[in-house]
């Protein structure tokens, strides 16, 4: 009896099968975070009453699975006070009108600041990637022995996404510039 070897077609699917152990895994990975991911709308539907909005056919009941998904899943909820950039800018020892504190508000500009369009653009102007605009003066600076007088002013908030506590005085040439730098967010003295 001769033995005949067989050979088989290969059906359109094995072009698509994994050849290696690493391939089978990358597959495999893939279709997990492939259906980890299909929990997602169904997760940001899941606070909606059955059938809001949708087809009566289409409410499915809310499994267990979704629920861990949803709140792994799912951003915090956005209040509109918390978007934007906001700063309170508290000056004192200037003199007459200017002592004072200020809310200041950016994108859109508000807040009780006397001009806050043109202090939110020249925070703008100065915000750049990897630049800090309300940084101090950097340890060792050379400044000039020049003196701005008594001004203080404390910027607390948020800018850019991150929170700001700084301190400005003007008790030499470097506190001076960088004050001036942030006029008008900070009062011009005239000085």
């Amino acid at each position: 009896m001769s033995r005949r070897s067989v050979t088989r077609s290969p059906s359109p699917l094995s072009s698509l099968l994994p050849r290696s152990p690493l391939a089978s895994r990358l597959a495999l990975a893939a279709v997990s975070v492939s259906a980890a991911l299909s929990a997602v709308p169904a997760a940001a539907h899941a606070d909606a009453a059955p059938g809001a909005g949708r087809h009566p056919e289409a409410v499915r009941p809310q499994t267990p699975r979704t629920a861990p998904a949803a709140a792994v899943l799912a951003p915090p909820p956005v209040r509109a006070e918390d978007s934007g950039d906001r700063l309170t800018v508290t000056v004192r020892h200037l003199g007459g009108t200017a002592d004072a504190t200020y809310e200041l508000r950016c994108h859109p500009a508000g807040g009780s600041h006397p001009t806050p369009e043109q202090a939110c653009e020249a925070l703008d102007r100065r915000t750049t990637w990897g630049k800090d605009p309300f940084a101090p003066v950097a340890p060792g600076s050379l400044c000039t022995m020049l003196y701005g007088g008594p001004a203080t002013a404390h910027v607390t908030g948020t800018w850019a996404g991150r929170p700001v506590d700084a301190r400005f005085d003007r008790a030499d040439g470097c506190e001076i510039a960088r004050w001036d730098a942030l006029v008008p967010l900070l009062p011009d003295t005239g000085v």
